[in-house]
């Protein structure tokens, strides 16, 4: 066991004086299977980011939370907009009634977005904001990063006070840095408001969601002074589920109470909308296995091209050692350990250039986290995925070439020269 051991290591070393010895050749032979690896893990990186940065979108937007609204979201084939067009939007009462009576909800908030208006400080503006009108526990619903500052107090919700907090967009433009934007006074649509927090910037969501970045956000009470919602905004409520509420559980109680408030009879419709974000989490799953198959079979057609030019190359090799091949039989080394030789040098090669693969996708992930708000993450999951490829490769490519070299005759070897 341990003679063949070191017969097999001393092949290694053989093996890596070949590669270092054919420089060229090495090269060319480890550009096919860098850039299959390259291909294969780029794709399955592309889709797992892709995926990820989907789902931290959908987590930020509450698994747990319900979303009463005018409009259902979505729906398979045509959208019935006409059936939803006379409804009601939702009201500050429901928000009310929901807090007083549903007891499945831990927190509940009432919210409408307006876009489209001008934030001034002094002589510079900023166009284009989003006016984010939100009751208190909005933040115990939404996950916001405050980098500076605080979120509003009930007192200052229930009141409707003049108080404001910035997205990153607004205070960077208009006061370049979140310390200075602190506790200062900016008008919205006329009015004066005080800055009493900024959040960290975001970047936009994948989904469509909220861009708190472009966005103020204002108590409700002190927005309603400024927007009519009914008129210009489509209002809605979240409601968080309690811990060991089951979503449907919420659901019910829900449907329950407003159907009750907006007194429709047992035959009726609802005339609201109940929607949530696990819907849209369990569709992603179909997707993107769909994504990953299509990722596999490029994937495939990549590392053919690469396990060609292992292929030959191992061929070409046993062609140059062929008398060195004979001289090892001719002296007592057995088919085994010419076969593991060839098959070790094969999978040598295809590490090396499954390890550059992989160096490139991690350059490009750091490139790209650099230049944008897309996150990309390379797994250590791809990374022994890859490596695992190129052994696997190398050994289907070195096979057949060492399989020939191992059954070479000593005298006819040794006589090739």
């Amino acid at each position: 066991m341990i003679a063949t051991l070191k017969i097999l290591l001393t092949s290694l070393k053989m093996a890596i004086d070949e590669l270092r010895v054919n420089k060229l050749r090495t090269f060319l032979s480890l550009l096919g299977v860098t850039i299959g690896i390259f291909c294969i893990i780029t794709v399955f990186t592309l889709t797992n980011s892709l995926e990820r940065n989907i789902r931290s979108d959908l987590a930020a937007l509450g698994d747990d939370v319900i979303y009463v609204q005018k409009w259902p979201w979505g729906g398979n084939g045509e959208y019935p907009w006409w059936k939803y067009m006379n409804r009601p939007v939702p009201e500050y009462k429901d928000f009310r009634l929901i807090q007083d009576k549903v007891q499945s909800a831990s927190y509940v908030a009432f919210n409408f977005d307006v876009s489209g208006k001008k934030v001034e400080f002094g002589d510079d503006y900023m166009e284009g904001v989003t006016i984010m009108a939100v009751s208190n526990d909005f933040d115990k619903i939404q996950q916001m990063a405050i980098v500076q500052g605080r979120f509003f107090a009930n007192t200052e919700s229930n009141g409707g006070s003049n108080v404001a907090i910035l997205g990153a967009t607004i205070w960077d433009g208009l006061f370049r840095s979140p310390e200075q934007a602190l506790g200062k006074l900016v008008r919205v649509m006329g009015r004066e408001v005080k800055v009493i927090g900024v959040l960290k910037k975001k970047g936009e969501s994948m989904i469509g969601g909220p861009n708190y970045d472009n966005a103020i956000m204002l108590p409700y009470r002190f927005a309603r002074t400024l927007v009519d919602e009914r008129r210009y905004a489509d209002p809605y409520i979240q409601v968080k589920a309690r811990a060991n509420v089951s979503m449907d559980q919420l659901k019910d109680e829900l449907r329950g109470t407003l159907r009750a408030s907006h007194r429709l009879k047992p035959r009726e419709e609802d005339d609201f909308a109940l929607n949530e974000i696990s819907s849209a989490s369990e569709g992603l799953n179909s997707i993107f296995g769909a994504i990953n198959v299509g990722g596999f079979f490029i994937a495939v057609f990549a590392l053919i091209v690469g396990a060609f030019g292992i292929a030959n190359i191992m061929f070409v090799s046993v062609k140059e050692r062929t008398s060195i091949i004979g001289l090892k039989k001719a002296i007592g080394a057995r088919r085994g350990i010419i076969l593991a030789e060839f098959l070790m040098e094969a999978v040598v090669l295809c590490l090396i250039g499954g390890s550059l693969g992989l160096l490139l996708v991690y350059l490009c992930t750091v490139v790209i986290n650099l230049a944008s708000t897309f996150q990309m993450y390379l797994s250590m999951n791809n990374v022994i995925l890859g490596l695992s490829i190129s052994a696997v490769v190398g050994v289907l490519a070195g096979f057949i070439p060492a399989w020939s070299a191992s059954k070479l005759d000593p005298v006819v070897a040794i006589r090739s020269n």
